[in-house]
């Protein structure tokens, strides 16, 4: 049995399949590819969630943006 390790597959752009992210807007989930270019900024301007961030302040250390939008 031959056994191909993840590191010896290649692929071409041309293979590859695009990725489509999905985020929740308003309630419910929409692809970003169907957002206008308004709500697309808005969406990359986003800061991720950090954990460590939003529970320092259990340890008396308060952060500015310890709390962040979370983009899904």
């Amino acid at each position: 049995m031959n056994v191909i390790k993840f590191e010896d597959i290649a692929l071409t752009d041309a293979e590859r399949q695009p990725c489509e992210v999905w985020t929740r807007v308003m309630g419910y989930h929409r692809p970003v590819s169907e957002f206008n270019r308004g709500k697309k900024s808005e969406y990359y301007s986003r800061k991720c969630f950090e954990e460590a961030k939003a529970v320092s302040h259990l340890d008396g250390e308060v952060k500015e943006d310890s709390c962040t939008c979370a983009a899904e």
